[in-house]
């Protein structure tokens, strides 16, 4: 083994929040920060332009490639499970679009922690202050922040039309869906500069790296966590790099911590391969015991999108435009000459927040609306135009679990997100499959004749729904939860509300799986404010 160097924060993940944490800890001069990040650097240009996502995903330059176990509500279907494996995590390879989720997400927040810090009022604070927002600052926007959020550099007539179907449906127009309240219909605000795609190793890591006081290390896997079996004492990291074993020491006896902010899968398997978690599901692997923590690998959430496909006529969909040797050069040059075009397109590009039925009290379903159609992910487009009205429960009530079956860094674990398990979510996804056709029939679409290629109008009962949702169905990306802060009396609170794990002195996990509950919305947002909460705590400010 290596001799160990001593650092006072150790960060474990260069994802949404451990970048943002690297650099909020390395403006103190006198801190010393260690990043360790499991994959390469982001210098793969596929991460840059934002339609690279297509060959970031399933690819093991910039992808863990997991899978999920069999899911009995998805018909038997197994998915893919993408998770960053890269310096930036996560916002390398997201769909880029800028969501806090609404102000009942952060009242559960504080109602399962018992801490005003999470509220939507204290929330907006952080949002604003990392926050570069193109229209400027104002009641609910910061300017000058390192996370610019731009307009997109596109829009599509098939799009235009859908929005008008949506507001002839009752949804009304909006043209910000992070005020709190996130009704409406239109176009995301997206996390691109100039028509590429900003990570967070180039919106907060990169001016970090010169400064002395940080060290970043890549391609290097963290086995497990020091912990002294007496003290309780986390005191530094044990990792793989090059075929060695070595570890780094954190100055404890300093204030110093160590930060998991390996993200809702990874943060998982460290914790359990530590010795935290289960005593029972421990025991099983021949672990130690550091800590008993049930809750570690539970309560998983994400966000189901049920990906309904509509044919069109007498409107032009990317579908036909990409598919000629011809419209492909166009769309190369139109990027390489405007930075605009498909080629700068974030995977869906028109939302809609909406009630899919009048009892619910806000906006409980959103839409990711794209101009195109494919069977599925890392397939070709259709070759007849068609477009896309994916559409998920954004709180949904079915939970999941993630857990590790081997201490081998390399072996997968077994993530089961257990989608429609419960009543609830099986009657979302029925109403919100309804919700959709309604769109699709109103005035403004039917001059294109939409014709529905999936699930099929053969699924008109709600049995049947359910079992085409099922069909249709796969993840948005969107895994939170699985060591979730809560009240000391919660036995399966892993974390208390300052992110700090329960029972084990100077460790806090920092990200997703942080969150009791899942922001109705995309993550990557939260995620980084997150991260902000804790870099207050450290630096008192």
């Amino acid at each position: 083994m290596t001799q160990a160097i001593t650092y006072d924060y150790i960060i474990i993940g260069a994802g949404s929040a451990g970048c943002m944490l690297a650099k909020r800890l390395t403006e103190n001069p006198d801190k010393k920060v260690l990043l360790i990040e499991a994959g390469k650097n982001d210098n793969y240009i596929w991460i840059h332009i934002p339609v690279g996502y297509l060959y970031c995903i399933d690819n093991p330059r910039a992808d863990w490639r997991f899978k999920t176990a069999s899911e009995k509500g998805l018909n038997g279907r197994s998915l893919l499970y993408p998770r960053g494996r890269v310096i930036g995590g996560c916002s390398s390879i997201n769909g880029m679009i800028y969501m806090r989720g609404q102000v009942g997400d952060y009242e559960s927040w504080v109602q399962a922690t018992g801490d005003d810090a999470w509220s939507w009022e204290n929330a907006l604070e952080r949002y604003k202050r990392f926050e570069d927002y193109h229209g400027g600052a104002n009641t609910w926007h910061g300017k000058g922040g390192e996370w610019t959020v731009s307009r997109q550099r596109l829009r599509w007539p098939i799009m235009d039309k859908f929005k008008e179907a949506a507001i002839e449906a009752g949804i009304p127009a909006s043209d910000d869906f992070n005020r709190g309240d996130n009704l409406g219909v239109g176009y995301f605000d997206v996390n691109q500069r100039a028509g590429w795609r900003l990570n967070t190793a180039k919106a907060f890591l990169k001016d970090a790296l010169s400064r002395r006081n940080l060290t970043v290390i890549t391609q290097a896997m963290v086995t497990k966590l020091k912990i002294d079996s007496v003290t309780k004492n986390c005191y530094g990291v044990e990792y793989i790099k090059d075929g060695l074993v070595c570890e780094a020491l954190c100055a404890i006896d300093q204030g110093g911590e160590v930060l998991l902010s390996a993200g809702a899968i990874g943060s998982v398997q460290v914790l359990e391969r530590s010795g935290i978690g289960a005593a029972a599901r421990l025991a099983q692997l021949g672990i130690p015991m550091m800590a008993d923590l049930p809750g570690v690998g539970e309560n998983l959430q994400d966000h189901l999108q049920l990906r309904m496909v509509y044919k069109v006529s007498g409107i032009k969909t990317l579908n036909t435009k990409a598919n000629s040797w011809l419209g492909k050069l166009m769309i190369g040059l139109e990027y390489l000459l405007k930075r605009s075009g498909p080629m700068s397109m974030a995977p869906s590009q028109l939302g809609a927040f909406a009630f899919s039925s009048p009892e619910q009290k806000s906006a409980n379903v959103e839409y990711h609306v794209q101009p195109l159609s494919l069977e599925k992910f890392g397939e070709n487009l259709h070759s007849f135009n068609a477009f896309t009205a994916s559409v998920c429960n954004v709180r949904p009530t079915s939970r999941g679990s993630v857990h590790i079956t081997s201490t081998d860094p390399e072996v997968a674990p077994t993530i089961q997100p257990n989608y429609l398990s419960t009543d609830e979510d099986r009657k979302v996804a029925v109403e919100s499959l309804r919700l959709t056709r309604k769109i699709a029939h109103s005035p403004a679409l039917s001059p294109y004749s939409p014709e529905e290629y999936k699930p099929g109008l053969q699924y008109q009962t709600d049995e049947e729904l359910i079992k085409g949702a099922g069909d249709i169905g796969t993840t948005i990306f969107h895994p939170v939860g699985t060591c979730k802060m809560g009240r000391a009396e919660d036995p399966m609170a892993v974390l208390d509300s300052q992110l700090r794990v329960r029972g084990i002195h100077h460790l806090r996990v920092v990200d997703a799986s942080a969150m009791p509950t899942i922001t109705s919305g995309n993550t990557a947002a939260p995620t980084m404010m997150i991260a902000e909460r804790v870099a207050e705590l450290l630096t008192g400010e």
